[in-house]
């Protein structure tokens, strides 16, 4: 019986970018067999006998190269034709680890882009050297806390906001949970924080900025991050994981404000087995095509169970060169005691965000001296 065979006329620019897997497998040949059918999982999803000449060649992913790392564990490097992407970026998450998220012995561990791509998706907006120009630190930690608990209302908030700012905290951010809350309605809470921000650096002669959450439905995460722009805020988070990367993109392209991304709903993506994405790609480099300035994740010893060799990951994945891509800071959190800070700057180096914020209210009342407390540790710390 004769079989359809598929084709097409169109060129290819023969550009293309790359990802790198981990592959379970029991023998090479098993490993070889799951990396032809990662090729072709991730770009036509169809009978590979069935196509020939342009689609064959330039579609189908190309396996590059596939090495066993450690006893039944391979790396495999796949390169995709950037026709494939159509410019967008869900296409191009899509093409990096579409259907194959679902395969329980693959896991994403990193990404390479073309020229192309990295034009297209130029990255931080600021960056590390950017955002320490906002904030006019040119060297060493800079400082962030989060204002909680959740229920306190605009005026509290902004009360607090006042004293951190006043200590010398330069990066106050809302807790993740607050979006807009009957307690603490978003645009009450944005007007009342910022104007308490911008007194207490009138006042401490210290650069500081407020970070609104953003995080909302549909178009109303731009139109928050408009608002929080005309207030003065000075910076905005974001949580991708529950609005997309695509929406946390748009923010650093047509809002122009930095950009701390947060990580809920991101746990579920990273190793469970052998599948998910490695912490370098997911909190690193994916953060950082999608515009992300600051990454905020669980540091080790923390709430959570990030160990300290992922987060050295992470902290790799948003420093290593990324086809010209601006490096963004890191900013470990999760339960972070000032105690911690010595060998948080051991690990994650000069370019760095102390991430502490119920610590900040253990030591006592005084909220203002306990944030110069937390300033002199951080200035301490070489």
């Amino acid at each position: 019986m004769n079989r359809p065979r598929y084709d097409t006329a169109l060129p290819l620019s023969g550009a293309r970018f790359t990802a790198r897997y981990r592959i379970a497998a029991e023998t090479p040949a098993a490993a070889e067999e799951a990396a032809r059918a990662l090729a072709v999982e991730q770009t036509i999803e169809f009978p590979a006998e069935l196509v020939e000449g342009t689609i064959a060649r330039e579609v189908v992913a190309r396996v590059e190269s596939l090495q066993e790392t450690a006893p039944g564990v391979y790396a495999a490097e796949l390169s995709f034709a950037v026709e494939l992407v159509g410019g967008e970026l869900p296409q191009l998450l899509n093409v990096f680890f579409g259907n194959s998220s679902l395969l329980p012995n693959v896991r994403l561990e990193r990404i390479g882009l073309s020229s192309e791509l990295a034009r297209r998706f130029p990255g931080p907006r600021y960056g590390t050297r950017g955002l320490r120009r906002v904030l006019d630190v040119p060297a060493g930690p800079l400082l962030s806390t989060a204002l909680k608990p959740l229920g306190l209302g605009p005026e509290e908030l902004a009360a607090m906001a006042y004293r951190l700012a006043l200590g010398g905290v330069q990066l106050i951010k809302d807790d993740h949970g607050l979006a807009n809350q009957a307690f603490a309605p978003f645009e009450a809470r944005l007007e009342a924080v910022t104007a308490a921000v911008a007194r207490a650096e009138r006042e401490s002669g210290m650069k500081a900025v407020y970070a609104p959450n953003v995080t909302a439905p549909g178009e109303e995460t731009l139109r928050r991050a408009r608002l929080a722009r005309e207030a003065g805020a000075g910076a905005v988070m974001v949580a991708p994981g529950l609005v997309g990367f695509d929406r946390m993109e748009r923010l650093a392209r047509e809002v122009g404000l930095p950009i701390l991304s947060h990580p809920a709903f991101l746990g579920g993506f990273v190793p469970k087995g052998d599948g998910g994405i490695a912490h370098y790609a997911l909190f690193g480099q994916l953060q950082r095509l999608a515009g992300a300035d600051v990454v905020i994740f669980p540091n080790y010893g923390g709430r959570f169970a990030f160990s300290r060799e992922e987060c050295a990951q992470v902290n790799a994945g948003l420093k290593d060169e990324l086809t010209g891509l601006a490096p963004a800071f890191p900013a470990p959190g999760g339960g972070m005691s000032l105690e911690r800070v010595p060998e948080m700057r051991e690990l994650y180096g000069d370019d760095l965000i102390f991430l502490i914020g119920g610590a900040l209210h253990r030591r006592g009342p005084d909220l203002t001296e306990n944030a110069r407390h937390f300033r002199r540790l951080a200035a301490e710390v070489k």
